[in-house]
């Protein structure tokens, strides 16, 4: 009997929701959650968000620019002329503050005119300004002045609930222990939860069967061997 043919399984994005209602709270990132909601009412200023990647900083940057109106700009595309501009927003969000070089002199005024102004500076990176690579002492120490909340890997309940949401945002119903099954393998991260899903995505549509146990671990052997070579 022939193998039944394989279905297209047309790549279509699936956008990620950033609103608050979306974002799952645990012991992993109620810290820097609360600190946020505080806004705003916060300490100082500028506020340092802290975070390996896919753990959620940029849609908690995205929570907390709705509420406040804020600007997001990468700091790749941060240039000393649009600095004022920038600072008459009255909150801003400068992204991925660890992955760009340069560009310190505009990052240093903006710190500084932040404060002038009272305009709120969310900065997110992968980890502390100490590691940017920052050649301007004057910029690291204003850093080091500035409170910062970290986001830390997320814990076993946070994975398996953001498995959940995932499936759910693609509309595909998976079994609890099929759930339970991914969430003991993979590494705890909302980037190997995002990369299983998609997988399990493609291969559930392509193969035109539902996402079992069994399939789970073919992806994810697939997915291992991958990333080993």
């Amino acid at each position: 009997m022939p193998d039944k043919p394989k279905q297209l399984a047309l790549d279509l994005p699936v956008e990620a929701r950033q609103d608050a209602e979306d974002f799952l709270v645990s012991a992993s990132n109620e810290a820097a959650f609360d600190t946020l909601e505080r806004w705003p009412e916060w300490p100082d200023p500028v506020l340092l968000l802290i975070g390996p990647p896919g753990s959620g900083k940029s849609h908690l940057a995205a929570i907390w620019a709705s509420r406040s109106h804020a600007w997001t700009v990468p700091r790749a595309r941060l240039r000393l002329a649009d600095v004022p501009h920038l600072a008459s927003a009255g909150a801003l969000v400068i992204e991925d503050c660890d992955q760009a070089t340069g560009h310190e002199e505009a990052l240093f005024h903006l710190l500084n005119m932040a404060r002038e102004r009272r305009c709120f500076l969310l900065l997110t990176a992968r980890t502390p300004p100490g590691d940017w690579g920052l050649r301007t002492a004057d910029i690291v120490s204003r850093l080091r002045l500035a409170p910062a909340v970290e986001i830390g890997e997320p814990d076993d309940a946070l994975v398996r609930a953001v498995l959940v949401k995932m499936f759910i945002e693609r509309q595909i119903v998976v079994d609890t222990a099929v759930i339970e099954f991914i969430a003991m393998r993979i590494e705890r991260s909302i980037a190997a939860a995002q990369a299983v899903v998609e997988a399990l995505d493609r291969e559930g549509l392509a193969r035109g069967r539902r996402i079992t146990r069994p399939l789970a671990a073919e992806i994810l052997r697939g997915l291992e061997e991958r990333s080993g070579s």
